[in-house]
């Protein structure tokens, strides 16, 4: 199941005309769920940033705590990038931000696409 989870009148209508934007132009019914969100809880330490984490070697040149790293900005976009989203081009114009070893950069730059 897919979800879109809405907090107010006006991110439910944005998420109701942007599927019914998809909607129009899919072969098949989009069954994604518009609901209104309830109580969040945040997973588990060790499912936090989990393509990060099987970079164990880029991860820990970030010394980030476990509640660090749920907040980061640097490293939710280093668990895309070696989870193999993004692209180089945008890896390149933000891996100075990172603080990054030059070997910690090569093997990002090795999942990005």
């Amino acid at each position: 199941m897919s979800a879109i989870f809405y907090h107010d009148d006006e991110q439910r209508d944005l998420a109701l005309a942007s599927k019914e934007t998809r909607q129009a132009k899919a072969n098949r019914k989009i069954e994604t769920r518009i609901v209104e969100a309830e109580t969040f809880y945040d997973a588990e330490d060790y499912h936090q940033k989990y393509l990060l984490r099987q970079a164990a070697d880029v991860l820990n040149e970030l010394k980030l705590s476990d509640s660090q790293l749920i907040s980061s900005y640097a490293a939710a976009r280093l668990n895309g990038y070696v989870g193999g989203y993004g692209t180089r081009e945008s890896l390149e114009k933000e891996i100075e931000e990172f603080g990054l070893s030059e070997r910690a950069r090569k093997k990002v730059f090795s999942k990005a696409k």
